[in-house]
């Protein structure tokens, strides 16, 4: 079924219509929780790749 491009055009309208936009509020509570989860996960990441280097290092023998 094809739809004229002013027929596309006036649903693409109605569709936007009825989208829910979020207010800044819950734009800035979504981007700290994001910031703060990314924080805890590279300091996670960081200190797991210290330790399993250290373990690596001193499963090898290469360790001072």
């Amino acid at each position: 079924m094809k739809v004229s491009p002013i027929q596309f055009f006036r649903q693409v309208k109605q569709e936007v219509k009825k989208v829910t936009w979020p207010t800044k509020k819950e734009v800035s509570q979504a981007s700290i929780m994001v910031i703060v989860i990314v924080t805890i996960a590279a300091t996670f990441f960081f200190f797991t790749d210290v330790v399993l280097a250290w373990a690596v290092k001193l499963i090898l023998g290469l360790g001072v």
